[in-house]
């Protein structure tokens, strides 16, 4: 048995797959991963941003762009078959990738309701079907591959924003992430999800410029999140030290999920 620290959360020499990952969440989880030696490919639907993000974060080590639509069957067949050609096995999935859409409920159109569902819930579960044969190869229960679903604490509780879809669909991550744990532990694959509060991102621009002081007000830590915040989680998650951790839906959000701040 060894307990020394490089060991248990190291991650070098893994290879990685992040969707969304040239700009907010997606990018925070990938520069993690890059500076501490993840081969890691990300995902875009716009090819430029994906490049422009790669090529910024393999300053720092190995960050390969490929940019698709996974909300399409067609798109993410495309990324599957690129992917399947270039690696042999995949160590870590990030499902990041998402949309959200906020209207009034009397006027909460169909397509946007439909859109959120298929980015946020379909497009994970489809995504992680289609590269199942990558995770499971040279996968163990003693030195499982990584399926890390981003959710959402508005998955958690209800939000006060118009956001009915958005948060219908990371509850159903959530539970869809410890169906899949369940059925992909025998195959050496772990499943775990990351609900955060606020971050900064372009989802979450509009409402930060509103409310950024009231949100940091209430929040029992007194801020947003960090990079450093996301990035350390999906190490954690990434790396030896979580290998018995499955199913599990991890807040990271300073607390708020549970009431607001109380002095």
């Amino acid at each position: 048995m060894t307990l020394a620290i490089n060991d248990l959360f190291s991650v070098a020499g893994k290879v990685a797959i992040v969707t969304g990952g040239s700009r907010g969440i997606g990018r925070m989880i990938a520069e993690g991963f890059v500076e501490n030696g993840v081969r890691t490919y990300i995902t875009a639907r716009k090819a430029d941003a994906c490049a422009e993000t790669a090529a910024e974060l393999s300053k720092k080590g190995e960050c390969i762009a490929l940019p698709a639509d996974l909300s399409t069957k067609e798109g993410r067949e495309a990324f599957v078959a690129e992917i399947t050609a270039r690696e042999a096995k995949i160590d870590i999935l990030v499902n990041n990738a998402g949309a959200a859409w906020g209207a009034p409920f009397e006027e909460y159109p169909d397509e946007g309701y439909d859109k959120v569902m298929d980015i946020n819930v379909k497009a994970i579960f489809t995504l992680t079907r289609d590269l199942m044969p990558l995770l499971k190869q040279g996968a163990s229960q003693q030195n499982p591959s990584r399926v890390i679903n981003i959710g959402s604490i508005d998955g958690l509780r209800v939000s006060t924003m118009d956001n009915f879809a958005y948060g219908a669909s990371k509850a159903a991550v959530h539970f869809l992430t410890k169906n899949l744990a369940l059925r992909l532990g025998p195959k050496g694959v772990t499943v775990n999800a990351i609900a955060p509060g606020a971050f900064q991102s372009n989802m979450m621009n509009a409402t930060l410029e509103k409310f950024q002081d009231k949100i940091e007000s209430e929040n029992p830590l007194g801020r947003i999140g960090s990079p450093e915040d996301m990035a350390g989680l999906a190490l954690y998650l990434a790396s030896n030290a979580s290998k018995y951790m499955t199913g599990q839906v991890i807040a990271l959000d300073g607390g708020r999920h549970i009431g607001a701040r109380q002095d």
